[in-house]
């Protein structure tokens, strides 16, 4: 972890800092389509067998049933159920907010009608990880923008938990009214998802983050009659903050984002060399006997402390581009005017991100890697088609129609311009 001034950072730091730790699909590419093919031709035999050989178990049929959602539910207590209750509640009023912003709409200029419609599609695959730990509030972020806006079929698909799948995920799906659940995960049960297999249903999109071969596998299938959300990698913050900024919650939102993964990010960027070495001090000791404490030691060579005048502070985060970034700052709002890059974005001393991980309402879905330069993270928008409609008169036709004899006679497109003439010449 280095303390520096953003100005004196050399070429190689700065393009190290932004490159982050992001995956290198490229190398694993080969093994994934490898698996990808197996399951496009042997369908539930390969899923089993890999499922074999990267989860140690044997799985005849996949598919969860009633009887094993119930018996979830009695194992989870019921402090857990209540959160995942209301958890769900927010994010259904968030997401619901979202869709109510999504307009059909229609005008209408000299004869010429036009408009947009907005269609859901029909079935969705949801991903939700399974490895190092399970999240039953990943299942609510997938499913519930989904539900809200519409989607026909919404199908999860999460690595099992020996032979079972884990009870909090299951409850998780069951509350925020999955269609279908099955226990397969990797980039196995994104072929699944892709292609179809006997048991489990072939989808028009796949959502949601996992391991390194679950990206892999998304970007594999993209294209194929399948689309997906967006690029993931490991998670990260950026946060900005000044001389003011309380340094417990400061370092707290580093460890706790570097609890992540080893290959977790975390940038903090802020107004004077004496904040960075505070900071750094209070992560430090804040580290000791702290729990997950190996892991977040690994995330700490992925991350930096920075330092230098608001402006680069702001500079330095829009070409960061990060998933989650927190603004602790005596006027967040005006930091925010100047923001244009970040998957979700934290104001203040009293929003952390893992408020937005389970219980604002918010969508914890987001985009990594910089990939928030052009990418929105999960919401009803990700599960909707906004369809263009135009019906014109005769009139309308006529007004318009040199721009369109001319315009496909250059192009060598001469029948599309006869389109137009048979029908002012008919009458």
């Amino acid at each position: 972890m280095i303390i520096k001034k953003i100005s004196n950072l050399s070429d190689e730091e700065r393009d190290k800092i932004l490159s982050r730790n992001k995956i290198n699909l490229e190398n694993i590419f080969p093994t994934v389509k490898k698996i990808l093919d197996s399951i496009k031709n042997k369908g539930d035999e390969a899923l089993r067998e890999f499922t074999k050989k990267f989860d140690g178990v044997n799985i005849e049929d996949f598919k969860v049933y009633e009887d094993e959602i119930e018996e979830a539910y009695n194992k989870v207590d019921y402090k857990v159920i209540s959160a995942i209750e209301q958890a769900h509640e927010n994010i259904k009023v968030f997401h619901e907010m979202q869709f109510k912003h999504l307009k059909e709409w229609e005008m209408e200029r000299d004869g010429i009608k036009t408009g947009q419609i907005i269609r859901a599609i029909e079935k969705a695959g949801c991903y939700v990880p399974g490895g190092r730990a399970f999240y039953p509030s990943t299942v609510l972020m997938n499913v519930v923008p989904a539900k809200v806006a519409g989607v026909k079929k919404i199908v999860v698909v999460s690595p099992p938990n020996g032979k079972e799948g884990n009870p909090a995920t299951l409850i998780a799906s069951n509350i925020a009214g999955v269609d279908e659940l099955y226990k397969v995960g990797g980039a196995q049960a994104i072929g699944a998802l892709a292609y179809g297999t006997e048991t489990v249903p072939k989808v028009d999109i796949i959502v949601g983050p996992g391991n390194i071969y679950v990206p892999a596998a998304k970007m594999l299938v993209y294209g194929s009659d399948v689309t997906i959300d967006f690029p993931a990698g490991p998670s990260e913050v950026l946060i900005i903050c000044d001389e003011g900024a309380n340094e417990e919650y400061v370092a707290m939102d580093f460890l706790a984002q570097g609890e992540h993964d080893p290959n977790s990010s975390c940038i903090i960027t802020t107004t004077s060399k004496e904040k960075a070495l505070s900071i750094k001090k209070k992560i430090m000791d804040l580290l000791n006997n702290r729990k997950r404490a190996d892991v977040i030691k690994e995330s700490l060579k992925n991350s930096a402390i920075l330092y230098g005048d608001i402006s680069e502070c702001i500079k330095l985060s829009n070409e960061y581009a990060p998933e989650h970034l927190e603004i602790i700052t005596e006027n967040p709002k005006e930091i925010l005017k100047n923001i244009h890059n970040a998957g979700s974005i934290f104001l203040g001393n009293y929003a952390p991100v893992p408020v937005g991980d389970y219980a604002t309402g918010t969508n914890h879905v987001l985009p990594t890697g910089g990939c928030a330069r052009m990418y929105s993270g999960l919401s009803v928008d990700t599960f909707v088609k906004k369809i263009t409609v135009q019906e014109l008169t005769r009139e309308g036709l006529n007004n318009i129609s040199d721009i369109v004899i001319t315009l496909a006679e250059v192009e060598g497109l001469y029948n599309h311009a006869e389109t137009v003439k048979c029908r002012l010449l008919k009458e």
